[in-house]
């Protein structure tokens, strides 16, 4: 088997319509283009041999060479240092965020080569395999620094500046270049449809104009953020990420960069996530509200809309559990079975099988996520509507829950929870802001879900809400609510549920999802601790005023990010990140925890220490 980076090892630039993962090495080895969603042109993350990849770094014959990553403070710039005795030298990788509502299948990424000591000697690899590995392409050499790969359904235009002269090999190039203290190069990628035109040569001028854009985007961006508490640096860099996840034309946020990484190596979960989930994207938005972006509130909102007025689901249902980041409601699923997988990690699948599950949890926190926002247009209150008026006759029903299990519909806790927020929101909201409604029905069936819940979700054996009617097993989903409001932090019961949580669920502030062992989930092999449920466990420590133990679990879990503060959706056995990166669920649950804990924080430092007399 060949050899593949950590998952950990990467950092992710993007333009907001698609986004490349970079490694550790200087290996671009993850970009979809035109979109998120779109076909590979590099993919070697998932077979280092057919996948494809793009790598400047030192010479090879480079000796005692350190390596170090890195994003410039505040922003999506990714800088990978390379140290050693001949000298420091630096590639900048960026993408210069694409504004407007407008897709365009022009993407580019900018390479930026430095030395600032010494001298040292870089190569070049370009080897693109379009559509996964699936497509031929041939090679046209324009001239010693400009390159075009042609493929049936895409183009990649590689253009060089400075001292790179660029040599065929085959149908890849490659080269290998000098640079002295102060020089520079760089590397243009540019991905377009089949047989666009290719962009004017690159200067240094437009080089620069390129970079100090991309810079100042996100820091003027950031600064629109209201948090000033005591994790700025990883808050703003969720924040970012987050950002780097939502596709701009629609307002979808994806729920992650990347399809096919292993919740266990070697194992068969390995799922795509390029894709909208209505809950993700619903907390990703509440998170960024939290944080003083509204923007994107109101963009997610309109694409809300816009579903339910499409219709047009699997399931009959006004909602899917998730869409294409144009609303496309098909995503079917399909084995690529020419790749080997991460480590092996097969089989390696493109779209995602689970769009056709009913989950009926995803109306409580679409619900939730509208409400944090302005009221809206009338339309949108009216979409909005219809949308509970159809809860209130079909909240009562089996589903796949929250995970998506495949292993049949249950009457799954976290799924009433989320209809009980549905009603409570729209009550709230049609009161509030006098919008018409059919309140009384609504109300109604919100206190039946509640009623429901508190008699069959709650087990007296284990002293715990647990995950379905049918079961004795816990489910970290259920850390929810309180923050939902479905309980106070420190009614009794909730209480002994965190402390039977805490018995079975957590291992040294780590939190695993549920025990599949005790409630088969239909698929084979294990998987580590969730990061969504490790950060849900310290706000709902924070909630209850467990003050000590959630700072020491939040401080503990932030050691799991990796060297430039990025988190995949799971921690194996060994400390080691799985599953696919980076992930919008773990980035959002990071900053609720931080705004929750240090609200609690600053109320306990606000009480006067008592004094003798």
């Amino acid at each position: 088997m060949s050899t593949y980076p950590p998952i950990a090892e990467h950092g992710v630039v993007g333009d907001l319509q698609t986004a490349a993962l970079v490694s550790s090495a200087g290996t671009i080895d993850w970009w979809c283009a035109p979109r998120f969603d779109s076909p590979s042109v590099f993919a070697s993350l998932l077979d280092s041999e057919r996948g494809g990849y793009c790598r400047v770094a030192l010479d090879p014959a480079a000796e005692n060479v350190t390596i170090r990553q890195l994003y410039l403070p505040d922003t999506a710039v990714l800088v990978t240092r390379f140290a050693g005795p001949d000298g420091v030298g630096e590639v900048a990788d960026l993408m210069d965020p694409i504004l407007g509502t407008e897709p365009t299948d022009r993407h580019r990424l900018v390479r930026v080569v430095r030395v600032v000591r010494g001298s040292l000697t870089f190569t070049l690899d370009c080897r693109p395999r379009f559509d996964y590995g699936r497509a031929t392409h041939t090679l046209e050499c324009v001239d010693k620094q400009t390159a075009v790969f042609q493929s049936p359904g895409a183009d990649l235009h590689l253009q060089a500046t400075g001292p790179v002269t660029l040599e065929n090999d085959g149908d890849d190039i490659t080269a290998r270049f000098t640079l002295s203290a102060g020089e520079r190069a760089a590397v243009v990628l540019t991905t377009t449809a089949s047989g666009g035109p290719v962009s004017a040569a690159p200067t240094w001028a437009s080089v620069t104009d390129e970079f100090e854009r991309c810079r100042s985007f996100w820091q003027t961006w950031l600064r629109s953020s209201t948090y000033r508490g005591r994790w700025r640096d990883m808050v703003n860099r969720s924040a970012i990420t987050l950002k780097l996840l939502t596709y701009a034309p629609t307002g979808a946020p994806i729920a992650a960069a990347t399809m096919g990484l292993p919740e266990q190596v070697g194992g068969e979960r390995n799922w795509d996530y390029r894709y909208t989930w209505i809950r993700d994207g619903s907390l990703s938005v509440r998170a960024l509200i939290d944080l003083g972006f509204t923007e994107e509130a109101y963009a997610f909102r309109r694409w809300l809309r816009d579903r339910v007025a499409a219709g047009a689901t699997a399931s009959g249902d006004p909602l899917q559990i998730m869409y294409r980041i144009d609303g496309d409601p098909h995503l079917e699923e399909e084995i690529l079975d020419h790749l080997e997988g991460y480590q092996g990690s097969a089989p390696v699948r493109v779209g995602n099988g689970a769009a056709d599950q009913v989950q009926l949890d995803i109306y409580g926190e679409m619900a939730d996520a509208v409400s944090r926002a302005d009221i809206g247009d009338i339309a949108g209150w009216q979409a909005f509507a219809k949308v509970l008026d159809w809860l209130a006759d079909n909240w009562d029903r089996p589903d796949e829950g929250i995970w998506e299990t495949r292993g049949g519909r249950q009457e799954f806790t976290y799924s009433r929870l989320m209809t009980w927020v549905a009603f409570q929101r729209g009550v709230r909201m049609a009161t509030e802001f006098s919008r018409p409604a059919d309140v009384t029905r609504w109300t109604k069936e919100r206190d039946a879900v509640f009623e429901q819940i508190i008699d069959r979700g709650w087990s007296e054996k284990r002293q715990a809400f647990v995950q379905h009617y049918a079961t004795e097993v816990l489910d970290a989903s259920l850390l929810l609510m309180p923050r939902m409001g479905f309980l106070s932090p420190k009614d009794a019961m909730w209480l002994s549920t965190l402390d039977a949580m805490d018995a079975e669920l957590v291992s040294d502030s780590l939190v695993y999802r549920y025990d599949p062992e005790a409630s088969p989930d239909g698929l084979r092999g294990s998987e580590g601790t969730f990061n969504l449920c490790s950060f849900l466990y310290v706000e709902a420590l924070a909630r209850a005023g467990r003050l000590h133990q959630a700072r020491y679990a939040f401080d503990k879990m932030l050691t799991y990010a990796n060297h430039v503060g990025l988190f995949a959706e799971e921690i194996g056995p060994s400390g080691e990140q799985l599953g696919n990166f980076p992930q919008a669920f773990t980035h959002l649950a990071l900053v609720a925890a931080a705004i929750a804990l240090d609200d609690a924080l600053d109320r306990a430092e606000a009480v006067p220490a008592p004094t003798g007399d």
